[in-house]
């Protein structure tokens, strides 16, 4: 413990742990959930003709060409659509915005690791509800007194999609709280399991989206939330009254941009999809239990081989894998969907630790 005085009055927590970002581009880079084909031909030209003369001026603090072309996409008015700097952005101000220390909010207990941070961080009390023991959520399980509801669907690092039947049983039993649903992996689902179309039924409904995952843009940093047109001002007044600007112009221009080339990323995401499915069956042939996936990774463990030794290993061959040492999750990896020649490598890989350890 230091001597300093003032440090009693400074605000501690445990910070949220980012994935590996090594600079080496010589490896296969498994580990944080990015999708492995890069932008566009038609969002390369954006870049090329971005207005270098916009770089010295503020953005426009209200992001409105971005957040029109969101509203026209989902089908909804430009009031219902709110910006921020990656769907971790719009998260932190849900966060600040609907949650407070009256009581308790509820999110699963294996989930997204950056949720008891914000909880941490602003003082809000929370609940951790068990997953079921095939790593499921449970909607009863959620049907109790609670100030805010936090669920990603599909659920990370597990990958495992939720229904709307759930969803919606949910948000009938939480009517006086805020329910955000994390969609930060939907387009890797099943289609129609996105629960957007809700928001006018729900007045209680949130839904949070990026363009870090399916749509190549983690490096740019956009993310939004799409929900009644209360609720996104109430967003808006907490987001002006801490930072006005979070958007800046390339992320408006090229956000937009990405948004019209719609079918190229439909053809990505497919891809992932597809190489997924096979590299989940090659996986079970190598006696791996992987988990149902609907998102661009797979969550995985081997009964005779430690993941600590499968992921030391990896990082020695330049494979860069996740691993989170947590309860009930420590004897599995969480693996991203890369190209196909990229798992061929990595299938490779496993076979023969999997060979020489058994």
């Amino acid at each position: 413990m230091s001597d300093f005085g003032w440090e009693k009055n400074i605000r501690k927590v445990v910070p949220y742990t980012p994935g590996e970002q090594p600079e080496d581009k010589d490896i296969i880079k498994l580990n944080t959930n990015e999708n492995p084909y890069g932008p566009s031909e038609e969002l390369i030209k954006k870049i090329k003709e971005l207005d270098i003369d916009n770089f010295r001026k503020y953005p426009n603090p209200a992001a409105s060409e971005l957040v029109e072309a969101l509203a026209d996409f989902h089908g909804v008015s430009k009031d219902k659509v709110f910006v921020g700097v990656g769907s971790d952005d719009v998260l932190a101000m849900s966060f600040m915005t609907f949650f407070f220390f009256f009581k308790k909010i509820l999110f699963p207990d294996i989930t997204y690791s950056f949720y008891p941070v914000w909880a941490d961080m602003l003082g809000i009390k929370y609940e951790l509800v068990p997953l079921t023991e095939d790593f499921e959520v449970k909607a009863e399980d959620y049907n109790k007194e609670n100030g805010g509801i936090v669920i990603p669907n599909p659920n990370a690092p597990t990958a495992i999609l939720m229904s709307r039947d759930d969803i919606i049983s949910i948000l009938k039993n939480s009517k006086d709280s805020i329910v955000i649903i994390d969609e930060a992996y939907i387009d890797f689902a099943p289609e129609g399991s996105s629960v957007i179309d809700l928001i006018d039924e729900y007045d209680n409904l949130v839904v949070v989206r990026t363009f870090s995952k399916s749509r190549s843009l983690a490096g740019l940093r956009v993310g939004y939330a799409v929900s009644n047109p209360m609720l996104i001002k109430y967003l808006n007044n907490v987001k002006y009254s801490y930072n006005s600007y979070t958007m800046n112009y390339p992320s408006i221009v090229l956000g937009k941009s990405v948004i019209k080339d719609n079918d190229y990323f439909k053809g990505t995401i497919n891809k992932i999809i597809k190489t997924r499915e096979s590299f989940s069956k090659e996986l079970k042939e190598l006696g791996f239990k992987v988990l149902p996936s609907s998102a661009n990774f797979v969550f995985a463990s081997h009964p005779d081989v430690d993941a600590v030794k499968i992921f030391d290993e990896a990082k020695k061959k330049g494979i860069y894998f996740r691993y989170f040492n947590a309860p009930r999750i420590n004897e599995f990896l969480r693996i991203t969907i890369g190209k196909d020649d990229e798992m061929k490598k990595v299938t490779d890989f496993l076979k023969d630790l999997v060979t020489e350890e058994s």
